[in-house]
């Protein structure tokens, strides 16, 4: 039996699921100024995916890289939720 399939949707399903509460954590205590940081790291695991032969490796590399893309764009739309009133806002100190 090979397990590879079973393996990468696994990772797949707890990667984008990490990154719904990480979305919304970092919103709430920083806004959207680290947008840049996702940019940054989404494209060093798509290139590092590229770069890597392991079939496993390189596939939860790709979809790391792809939800840190996605995230830059769900960050400012939970900005767009709290203003809503959706989700709590954090107030200023």
């Amino acid at each position: 039996m090979f397990f590879t399939g079973i393996i990468i949707a696994i990772g797949t399903f707890l990667i984008i699921g990490i990154f719904h509460p990480i979305v919304i954590k970092t919103e709430y205590y920083f806004g959207t100024r680290p947008w840049w940081l996702f940019l940054i790291l989404g494209i060093a695991s798509i290139i590092a995916s590229l770069c890597i032969s392991h079939v496993v490796v390189s596939s939860l590399l790709g979809v790391l890289g792809a939800s840190l893309l996605w995230s830059i764009g769900e960050l400012f739309e939970q900005r767009k939720r709290v203003a809503k009133g959706w989700f709590p806002k954090r107030e200023k100190q």
